[in-house]
């Protein structure tokens, strides 16, 4: 693909857990998926990443009843950075002693 990270909102219809265990594990597989994000009460799958939407719902067909709701890039928050750059000097810790001498063999 093009490196675009995409979003596809998925309708899925999952009954029961044990479908919701394999449409976890069917989705994780896909290649180029970074994040999985289930909300169990309206059904909703949303993924984010570098993957085809379509091949996602087709393998997800073969497990339960899946609609696109939509599909779009990925919505990048602006953070305004409060991080200042100082430059902070190291500390100097003394090591700790030794409390046991160590003393050379007699015995060679």
């Amino acid at each position: 693909m093009n490196n675009v990270v995409v979003v596809p909102f998925l309708l899925v219809d999952f009954y029961n857990d044990r479908i919701k265990q394999k449409v976890m594990k069917t989705v994780s597989s896909l290649s180029g998926v970074e994040s999985i994000s289930i909300d169990s009460k309206e059904k909703k799958l949303t993924l984010s990443g570098d993957i085809d939407p379509i091949k996602a719902v087709c393998e997800l067909r073969k497990l339960c009843q899946t609609e696109v709701v939509s599909i779009g890039p990925l919505k990048e928050e602006k953070k305004e950075s409060t991080i200042t750059h100082e430059v902070i000097p190291l500390q100097y810790f003394p090591t700790y002693p030794f409390y046991y001498q160590m003393t050379p063999s007699q015995y060679f």
